[in-house]
């Protein structure tokens, strides 16, 4: 059919080829959950033959179906000369042209309210502020250059490789994909927003020649290719071009590179430097737009470097029991063992980051405390999304600290190759980390350059489709091309056909929605506004709640609570709950509690209980008030068999001493509960839920023991006769919790090895309060408590 004739179709029907919108939300499940196989045994079942006139009656005809609905930029096939070298076999380049998908990204009208067009500079009194690309250095010396007018369409690429085959095969893809600076990095950052394109997939080569050659010829090849998918970017940079906005407006753009995200061994490839070169590499680096990259040159550096020195001094026993003990805290990774692991995700790296300065202290000397802590710190500050000037300054600062104390690293004699002790620290990427501070004031925060994208993208480019094609090597590239080409113009067709049906003006519905999103998926978000009955029947991610809507919210509104409308038990008296939670003291600190409240509520004296296990507690980003986090859960389980002594989480809440003065503390909340609503209606101030808590004391100061730089608490105690003590509890309204906290036990030279995960709370009396429990609990440590 010709391109008028399917016009005039789909407007008088925006499903067609498809019959109606039934039949399309069929012919997509089939397509994308479905082999052509099981699609064309579902289409003969006889209640489908009988029953139903569906336009289609086999997979080939419903992938001319499919393959009719409206395309996005062309996929090519070029064939790659290698003239001189003889390769096993023929080498083809699947491309598409990088200023189309540019044009596409840039004029997606679902990312009109996510985009930055100029340059700007913030300052908060006589500091200036870094964030996004265009609050950079970079972006006004570009700018300076173009003609009055001119858009800047900054481009970021990322390349990786991905085995898409394993233990047979050796299979692998090396995809290229592209974004633009101008979509905000909260959204670019996020897989899922399809902010991200993959432009290419170069070659794997397979030389008959000497292998020393191999790499070299690879990187020829490599630098040929990205040559022809960005021959439009490269005119379009020096001469300009025009495009078309989310909002429809045309503006005359220049696509300078912005950023590559990349490992140290494609850093390699695209600047022809060894890296192990750094006085060369650095300024080709920084010509070839290589910015600092957080995951590889971060996490993983993390991970082959410093937690090896650890493991080596703990010695694997220790180091695993030490992990294997820590508190379960639901939301985070807890290891039963990590000496035997030798590769991990990147997540994992976080989380060994996480606990690993209070994990060693005790047993490290504290100068070498000091230098794992500082390494850590610098990497926790590094991923902030915003940085004032002190804050790269701070950020620099505990990389100077690192150097000034790794010596105690090489004086434990735990720095070692595969047979002896290296006695320097010539590693590439940890001496990459001083162009961090350089690269956050040219190109702005390091985090939005992070590889965990491109990491996903690999396995939903490559790893996902490669297990749906027949996994030959010379076909499985194009039936991958040919399956994203598809998947791609299905989720734009869906929305787009959606809106139409509606009759809904695209532009005009994305201005007039909230400041506030709701959702993680930005089509999600966008329906709500659009079609509210429709967000349930796309597929997105996973969206987590927003309790300030409908939760307990704190007077300041900085904290939302949740509990279950139903509790996990009712109409207890105190004595069960002391019973059931072995709190002998809970009914004398219940009363205690009421008579502490001015006017008389004797009443309440017998009122029932209703209680819970769990709650959770969400917070508002440090850096960016305006946006939630997810919910921590914090528990309080009764002993059981399970847990012998309970499973009681740590929170942080405000605190008035005997003296008077308001301060904050940290308690471990031992039961959750409120008063009954049955019977005569409860005074004003009762009805919120209430906790009991058990509280420690502050013993020391990150300036008392600057090698873990972490608070020390200890347990609080009241003295009884002959020498016996209780815990010092108390009843405190769940309001003054003011954020989940981690405790870690101050193992001291040796762990306990008697001890377990479910009892290392209750056995132990001191603990660090971990900073590194997550990236906003570390920067409200950093900023309100330091």
């Amino acid at each position: 059919m010709r391109r008028g004739d399917l016009y005039s179709e789909r407007d008088q029907n925006p499903y067609f080829p498809f019959a109606d919108r039934d039949e399309w939300e069929l012919g997509k499940f089939l397509y994308t959950h479905h082999t052509q196989t099981e699609i064309n045994t579902f289409l003969k079942l006889r209640l489908v033959t009988s029953k139903s006139q569906l336009s289609f009656r086999s997979a080939q005809e419903l992938l001319s179906h499919l393959d009719a609905i409206p395309k996005g930029p062309t996929w090519h096939c070029t064939k790659i000369d290698t003239t001189g070298y003889v390769t096993k076999d023929p080498v083809y380049f699947f491309w598409r042209n990088a200023l189309e998908v540019t044009r596409e990204i840039f004029g997606n009208p679902v990312f009109a309210r996510h985009m930055e067009y100029d340059p700007y500079e913030v300052y908060e009194g006589t500091e200036r502020e870094y964030g996004e690309w265009m609050s950079g250095d970079e972006v006004h010396r570009i700018q300076d250059q173009l003609p009055a007018g001119a858009t800047i369409v900054p481009i970021i690429l990322a390349l990786d490789k991905a085995p898409v085959t394993q233990m047979t095969g050796d299979i692998e893809m090396h995809p290229l994909f592209l974004t633009i600076a101008n979509i905000n990095s909260k959204v670019r950052m996020k897989a899922t927003s399809h902010a991200w394109a993959c432009i290419a997939y170069t070659p794997t080569l397979d030389f008959i020649t000497n292998s020393e050659f191999h790499s070299v010829l690879e990187a020829r090849v490599w630098h040929r290719c990205v040559d022809i998918v960005c021959t439009g970017l490269k005119l379009a940079a020096r001469t300009g071009t025009f495009m078309s906005d989310p909002n429809n407006a045309t503006r005359y753009c220049f696509t300078p590179l912005a950023a590559y995200t990349a490992d140290l061994p494609e850093q390699l490839m695209i600047s022809c430097v060894d890296p192990w070169k750094l006085q060369v590499f650095l300024p080709e680096a920084k010509k070839q737009k290589l910015s600092g990259e957080l995951l590889h040159f971060g996490h993983k550096m993390f991970f082959d470097h410093p937690f090896k020195w650890c493991k080596e001094l703990l010695g694997h026993d220790e180091i695993d029991t030490r992990y294997r003990i820590q508190h379960k805290r639901i939301g985070t990774r807890h290891f039963n063992g990590v000496s035997q692991v030798n590769q991990m995700t990147g997540h994992e790296h976080r989380d060994l980051q996480r606990t690993i300065v209070a994990t060693i202290a005790g047993l490290a000397e504290p100068d070498f405390v000091y230098a794992i802590r500082a390494i850590v710190d610098f990497l926790y500050r590094a991923q902030a999304p915003t940085f004032m000037s002190s804050a790269i300054h701070a950020m620099e600062e505990s990389l100077r600290e690192f150097h000034m104390h790794k010596d105690s690293i090489l004086r434990a004699g735990v720095w070692r190759g595969k047979s002896k002790e290296i006695g320097h620290f010539q590693i590439p990427k940890l001496e990459l980390l001083q162009s961090f501070g350089r690269s956050i004031r040219n190109v702005g925060s390091l985090i939005q350059y992070s590889a965990d994208v491109s990491e996903r993208l690999l396995i939903t480019h490559c790893k996902d489709p490669f297990t749906r094609t027949n996994r030959q090597r010379n076909s499985f590239t194009e039936q991958i091309v040919l399956r994203l080409d598809r998947e791609e113009s299905i989720r734009r067709f869906d929305l787009y056909s959606l809106l139409l049906e509606r009759d809904a003006n695209l532009t005009n519905m994305l201005c007039s929605e909230s400041n506030v999103s709701s959702y993680v998926d930005l089509t999600a978000d966008w329906l709500q506004h659009v079609a509210p009955e429709e967000v349930s029947h796309f597929h997105g991610p996973r969206t987590f709640r927003n309790h300030f809507l409908k939760g307990i919210v704190s007077d300041d509104s900085t904290t939302a609570f949740h509990i279950t409308v139903k509790p996990d038990y009712a109409d207890k008296s105190s004595n069960y709950l002391a019973t059931t939670y072995n709190l002998p003291d809970f009914p004398l600190l219940l009363w205690n509690y009421i008579d502490g409240i001015p006017g008389d509520h004797r009443c309440l004296g017998g009122r029932l209980l209703k209680g819970w296990t769990k709650f959770r507690l969400q917070l508002r980003s440090h850096h960016r008030p305006s946006n939630i986090i997810p919910s921590q859960q914090v528990q309080a389980l009764p002993p059981s068999t399970e847990h012998p002594l309970g499973k009681c989480d740590a929170v942080l809440v405000h605190y008035t001493p005997p003296s008077g003065t308001a301060t904050v503390v940290v308690a471990q909340v031992r039961a959750i509960f409120a008063f009954s609503t049955r019977g005569s209606p409860l005074p004003t101030g009762f009805s919120d839920p209430l906790l009991y808590v058990q509280y420690f004391a502050f013993t020391a100061t990150p300036i008392d023991q600057p090698d873990v730089a972490m608070y020390t608490v200890e347990r609080m105690f009241n003295d009884g006769p002959e020498g016996s003590r209780t815990r010092v509890g108390a009843i405190v309204p769940l309001l003054d919790v003011i954020h989940a906290v981690e405790l870690i036990p101050n193992y001291g030279v040796a762990a306990n090895r008697e001890v377990t995960s479910q009892t290392c709370q209750e056995v132990y009396d001191k603990f660090f309060l971990n900073n590194f429990t997550d990236k906003e609990w570390y920067y409200t440590m950093y900023h309100d408590y330091q």
